[in-house]
């Protein structure tokens, strides 16, 4: 209590008695810039180096009393630097990759349970390996794949597990997810095994708040059962989005209002003044109590305690965090009787947060919550000043908009155009009259079922008078648009123009920082020169999918898989790298037959760019209308052509020797992408090419299975370069030895999305160029990241 009215204090300036040093906004921004510093890493310095950093910076501030903001800087730039080596200390070491644990622990959080299968997180206590114990604990993300049993929250259980260390997918959009583990400190990902040892063996000590959740979620789920406003009542009551669906995500990312069903901090706000509001109506209630007791003191602790009860309520997110930290600061505050405005609450809240979790700026949601909050203070009038709220709140709406806008677009690559006006309409109605229902609803439905089931039922009601306005909003054209990725320098042109349009009336120009957010909104592209093209080999797992790209035209062949969990790399990766890469359509997609990790992810991506024509090996096996390719179909674009050189019929010996194989070939080399084509048809494909243009590329056939790609096939088409996509350490063993051994031999250089990423290929001028996702975008969370660049073969 002490110390923090030290810190209340020091923001305005005073001594403190306890010998503290001061916290002022500036060093804040200082501990900010450092922790972010640390993030653009592409590996970390010594874990000496920053252990001598972070004593120097200790002994300086608290022993010479040197409160600079250099020394600011160099105490964020030390414990982050020693929470980022702590992260990586405790994941799985990568010799353990696949192998079996005997676990014992606990599951944490609400588990998604999706037909007989359910993901879930688990604590563990301990763990052992060939029953000698070993020291791994921590949370895992866990799958329980058929037939998974009840996983009640907080239940204690033996599990045998196949783990793994946390890696990802790169890729030129979509989420990192290696990134996401760190932050969340995930030290391994796996599924559960098969084993008489799976069971629980009791319950969590203490109170099981995500328990209370569950049977809320569950109740709401049985009064509406599957209509979609099951899924946002159980959002908006207790933070769980697992009945969400695609249709509504894509209603609320459209009109801009997701962080609504995030549980936002004025959600958790709402509820402290409601706390404050029931005590002051207790204290007016006994006038002896009055006499005896300030008002305040008694407001304080209600207005913290239902705020902290919603939060647990809602899961503990950041903005949940951020908002309770802000209101805890002021609350005390007002306890010691020192004066602390929004703005050193803010600044104190964002301090505490990265002084305890340094990787919490590594959070797209740490910076929303704390952005829009420094922006309402920045352009809000100043107390005193005469204003209607109706008139001040659709301006209000419109700057927060506008100024997240390059925030939104650098994390997430989108925006929405009817965003301000959504939010205008949704805010007021979500914050004042849904969530209220909702969570009164939910904390008497499970045990006062005839009290609370009206409630959520008023609720639902209000809800369903609010979303047919948000659907009309969402489906108006370009509602939703897509940016294409850009670089930091540009991130930065744009908060500078941002910050230039909200100064105050007076500065010259403000209009003009509008166009510093251009280079952001806009990034310029490469194109290739005509005649040329270029080529994206997607980081998809155990599947494939590519992008050629000419002058103007855009071909995709396959889309990756789709999981029986639910996970569609088409929807998951393929199509936002479609956008990051800038591409606004797409003219053809041909799919090279119908097995799943090549086309399953074909509807999603069909979905998002729905006017390209579709043709594939397999078209009777897929989900969507397809025309069949016919071998000897050619055509050509900017310069460059395309054409079939093998499309089997029906009577082919497998689906596999079906696929669809493509030839590209420009003035600067050609291209040949295989499917799944096995060794069976490969002289005919040979005989088809004839001479292709030199260099040659191939797209490895069948994951670099040992039934394609034989010695006869590379002698006849002596290419100079060879890509691979195959899923890292897959069961399958691709690719095989034999065949990897067999390019060595031709010394023929071969790249592999499971070690590289993603792979970008650009043929010019008779050169062949292969950037690696994992090199082009190293960083200190990603394992594997520091491969050479192939440059020239």
């Amino acid at each position: 209590m002490a110390a923090t009215d030290s810190a209340i204090r020091s923001t305005h300036g005073a001594p403190s008695r306890l010998g503290l040093p001061r916290l002022t906004p500036v060093r804040v921004v200082a501990l900010l810039a450092a922790a972010v510093v640390v993030q653009t890493l592409p590996a970390l310095p010594p874990h000496w180096l920053a252990v001598a950093v972070t004593v120097l910076a200790l002994i300086l501030l608290f022993v010479r009393r040197t409160s600079r903001v250099p020394v600011w800087f160099a105490l964020g730039l030390g414990l982050t630097l020693l929470r980022a080596h702590g992260a990586l200390e405790t994941r799985l070491p990568t010799d353990l990759h696949g192998r079996d644990f005997d676990l014992i622990g606990v599951i944490r959080g609400l588990p998604d349970v999706a037909g007989r299968s359910a993901r879930f997180e688990f604590d563990i206590e301990s763990a052992s390996l060939d029953h000698a114990a070993v020291d791994l604990s921590g949370l895992a993300r866990l799958n329980w794949y058929d037939h998974a049993p009840e996983l009640a929250p907080c239940s204690r259980w033996s599990l045998r597990a196949r783990l793994r260390p946390p890696r990802g997918l790169v890729n030129p959009g979509g989420q990192d997810s290696e990134r996401g583990a760190v932050q969340r400190a995930v030290v391994a990902v796996g599924y559960v095994r098969e084993a008489t040892q799976n069971a629980a063996i009791g319950i969590a000590s203490g109170v099981c708040v995500d328990g209370w959740r569950r049977a809320i979620a569950a109740a709401i789920s049985r009064r509406f059962g599957v209509h979609p406003s099951a899924g946002l009542l159980r959002a908006l009551a207790v933070g769980d989005q697992q009945g969400i669906g695609d249709p509504e995500w894509q209603v609320l990312r459209a009109t801009g209002i997701s962080h609504l069903i995030a549980i936002s901090g004025l959600h958790v706000g709402m509820f402290a003044a409601f706390g404050a509001l029931l005590a002051r109506l207790l204290w007016k209630s006994f006038p002896r109590l009055t006499l005896r007791v300030p008002g305040p003191l008694l407001e304080a602790p209600a207005a913290m305690l239902c705020a902290f009860g919603y939060g647990l309520l809602a899961g503990m997110g950041v903005p949940t965090v951020r908002t309770l930290l802000m209101i805890a600061i002021a609350l005390l505050a007002r306890y010691s009787r020192r004066a602390s405005s929004v703005a050193q609450a803010l600044a104190l809240a964002a301090a505490i947060i990265v002084l305890w979790d340094p990787l919490a700026v590594l959070s797209a949601g740490f910076w929303l919550s704390f952005a829009g909050v420094a922006i309402l203070l920045f352009v809000t009038r100043p107390a005193g000043v005469a204003h209607v709220v109706w008139r001040e709140m659709p301006r209000l709406q419109l700057v927060l908009s506008l100024a997240l806008l390059p925030v939104t677009v650098w994390f997430f690559g989108q925006g929405s155009l009817i965003g301000p006006v959504a939010n205008l309409i949704a805010v007021p109605w979500v914050s004042f009259l849904v969530v209220p229902f909702t969570v009164a609803g939910g904390l008497l439905v499970v045990d006062l079922p005839g009290i609370g089931g009206p409630l959520l039922d008023l609720a639902d009601l209000l809800l369903r008078i609010l979303w047919p306005i948000m659907q009309w909003l969402s489906a108006l054209p370009s509602a939703q648009v897509y940016f294409a990725s850009a670089s930091p320098w540009a991130f930065a042109l744009a908060v500078t123009g941002i910050a230039w349009c909200l100064m105050p009336r007076g500065v010259s120009a403000r209009p003009m920082g509008l166009l510093l957010c251009l280079p952001l909104l806009v990034p310029a592209q490469q194109r290739p020169a005509a005649g040329e093209f270029e080529a994206w080999l997607f980081d998809v797992g155990q599947g494939l999918s590519i992008l050629v790209r000419t002058r103007e035209h855009a071909l995709l062949y396959d889309t990756g898989p789709r999981y029986p969990s639910g996970y569609d790399i088409g929807d998951a990766v393929v199509t936002p790298s479609l956008r990051a890469l800038g591409m606004a359509s797409l003219d053809r997609m041909i799919l090279s037959h119908g097995d799943n990790d090549h086309a399953g992810g074909a509807a999603a991506v069909h979905l998002a760019f729905p006017h390209a024509t579709i043709s594939s090996g397999e078209p009777e096996r897929l989900a969507l209308p397809a025309a069949r390719c016919r071998e000897g179909e050619s055509w050509a674009w900017d310069g460059v052509t395309m054409r079939v050189v093998a499309a089997a019929q029906g009577d082919a010996p497998s689906s596999n020797d079906r696929s669809c194989v493509v030839l590209i070939e420009g003035i600067s080399g050609s291209l040949l992408l295989t499917g799944d084509a096995t060794s069976e048809v490969e002289s005919s494909i040979t005989k088809a090419i004839g001479r292709a243009t030199e260099p040659l590329v191939l797209v490895v056939g069948h994951h670099g299975s040992r039934t394609a790609t034989s010695a006869a096939f590379l002698d006849a088409l002596s290419p100079q370069l060879a890509l691979v996509s195959a899923g890292y350490r897959n069961h399958f063993g691709h690719p095989h030895g034999e065949v990897v051994e067999r390019f060595a031999r031709r010394s023929i250089p071969l790249f592999n999305t499971a070690d590289a990423g993603y792979l970008h290929l650009t043929l010019s001028a008779g050169k062949l160029r292969v950037e690696q996702g994992r090199a082009a975008r190293a960083a200190w969370w990603r394992s594997g990241s520091r491969h050479p660049d192939a440059g020239e073969p």
